[in-house]
């Protein structure tokens, strides 16, 4: 969705003529990955870090343009509502200290960002929702002055026939409607870029899958929305509803949603998942290229399958499959449920132990899914999303039965060493995997998530102010905390 597309709006022949240069590509990338050595090459990551940008009160500043403009960097993108921004983190190696190169950057350009936004009054927020947004900011005004936003807006509607709906249950309740994809907007969410071998595609994002629970419930960062009190990581449950394509899902939930988990293990590997995102879902951007897949194959080149690009990129899986044209042609991994914050030290960390714990796990997801079935996989993942670490997760056990109920706090700790390894299979130094697990074993000990720690501010805030006032003075000590960069386990309360 980072590309910008000539127009915003399209006739029912463009969809068409959309829908069969899909197939097209979906027959190249088949060639493509049968033919020996693509794809093939030492593991990296990458990451993508949504953020926030508030006014001196903690509400929203619709100024993202304004801040991009005087930033002027490279990595700094436009996100879908005018509040939001996005550091695209390069890519760097796994081997050696990769983390902490993440960390550097990161943090190099959330700095130069928050300098842009202090000279327009503004600051900046890594949180995974901004508890202070109030429905009237989540208007048509808000959303980003780019085509493609305004085209996928007008595209989901179409499919759809009729206003998004959005419930969400937690310690409040919430229930609305709206015609306006600015509330997927709300959601600031810290993805992680993982390239795999296409051979060891299928293990991998098995592992990607049965990982992610453990590492949401430990990561979780967003408990509030339009000042409710909802799941410990709300994104879960309401990006799913703000781009939701089906007329009724309540009754209509044979139709797979456009934001899922998935539907199953993958079998063979990464063609499986393309197949499925064309054959399942409608398109919404049917923007078009020259380009012919088949011929750029056959004469031992590299398509940009553009088409396919695109339309996967409206499908949000929770971990998406990546094609990539680019340095010979490779796969990745998106791993996109964490969320933004609450330290950029925490973001890293909790990306830490997601690839560890996948890598971990991969080796040996033939035998792990023997005993723990996508359907639970599934579960833990909305468990962990409504829960956090007091969250019930399934794991399975060597001794029938299995997979067994586990909370996730000990379930996290248990796992550590798993995850250690899997960074040292892939070349991590041991120094550096220690040094960023060792944060993530200190927040689960302690208890104290992103959310937990809003949560309990915000009670405190309560004993002297009125709800709304509660969640502005409680985002004010968030944003001093985060802006020290030390890890949330660490925080006082007491600045409340």
């Amino acid at each position: 969705m980072g590309l910008e597309i000539p127009r915003d709006r399209f006739e029912e022949e463009d969809f068409a003529r959309f829908g069969e240069k899909l197939k097209l590509d979906l027959r190249a990338l088949g060639s493509l990955l049968a033919r020996p050595g693509f794809g093939v090459g030492p593991p990296s990551i990458g990451s993508e870090l949504e953020l926030n940008l508030v006014d001196a009160d903690g509400r929203p500043a619709l100024i993202n343009q304004e801040v991009l403009d005087l930033v002027a960097d490279e990595r700094l993108t436009l996100e879908v509502n005018r509040f939001n921004l996005e550091i695209n983190a390069r890519p760097t190696l796994l081997a050696g200290r990769p983390f902490s190169a993440m960390h550097a950057e990161l943090q190099h350009a959330l700095l130069a960002t928050r300098r842009g936004a202090a000279s327009l009054g503004a600051r900046v927020a890594a949180i995974g929702i901004l508890p202070t947004l109030e429905r009237e900011h989540l208007g048509a005004s808000a959303l980003t002055d780019a085509k493609r936003y305004r085209a996928l807006a007008a595209g989901l509607l179409r499919i759809r026939g009729e206003p998004f709906e959005i419930r969400i249950d937690g310690d409040d309740a919430l229930s609305l409607r709206s015609h306006e994809v600015t509330f997927e907007g709300a959601n600031t969410s810290f993805q992680v870029h993982l390239r795999v071998d296409p051979a060891a595609y299928a293990r991998t994002y098995n592992a990607a899958q049965a990982a992610t629970a453990v590492a949401l419930a430990v990561a979780s960062n967003s408990p509030f929305f339009l000042g409710q009190r909802l799941w410990h990581e709300t994104r879960v449950a309401l990006f799913r509803q703000s781009v939701d394509d089906r007329g009724d899902a309540r009754h209509d939930d044979w139709r797979p949603a456009r934001v899922s988990f998935g539907h199953g293990w993958v079998r063979q590997g990464a063609q499986e998942l393309f197949d499925e995102a064309v054959s399942l879902h409608e398109p919404v951007l049917p923007v078009l290229t020259a380009e012919d897949p088949l011929a750029v194959v056959e004469a031992g080149a590299i398509p940009s399958l553009e088409e396919l690009r695109l339309h996967h990129g409206t499908i949000w899986r929770w971990n998406r499959a990546v094609y990539d044209p680019n340095e010979g042609g490779h796969l990745r991994i998106e791993l996109r449920a964490l969320p933004a914050g609450p330290s950029v030290r925490d973001t890293v960390a909790n990306a830490a132990f997601l690839v560890g714990l996948t890598l971990g796990l991969a080796p040996r997801m033939d035998e792990f899914a023997a005993g723990f079935t996508f359907g639970h996989a599934r579960r833990n993942f909305y468990e962990a999303a409504r829960y956090g670490l007091d969250a019930e997760l399934l794991w399975p056990e060597a001794v029938a039965p299995s997979p067994r109920s586990s909370p996730a706090r000990v379930l996290v700790e248990r796992l550590l060493p798993e995850a250690r390894q899997g960074l040292l299979s892939g070349g991590v130094e041991a120094a550096e995997a220690d040094a960023w697990l060792g944060i993530i074993a200190a927040r689960a000990a302690s208890g104290i998530t992103g959310a937990v720690w809003q949560r309990t501010a915000y009670a405190r805030a309560l004993e002297h102010h009125p709800p709304r006032e509660a969640l502005r003075v409680m985002l004010e000590s968030y944003l001093a905390a985060s802006e020290r960069d030390v890890p949330v386990h660490s925080w006082s309360h007491a600045e409340v």
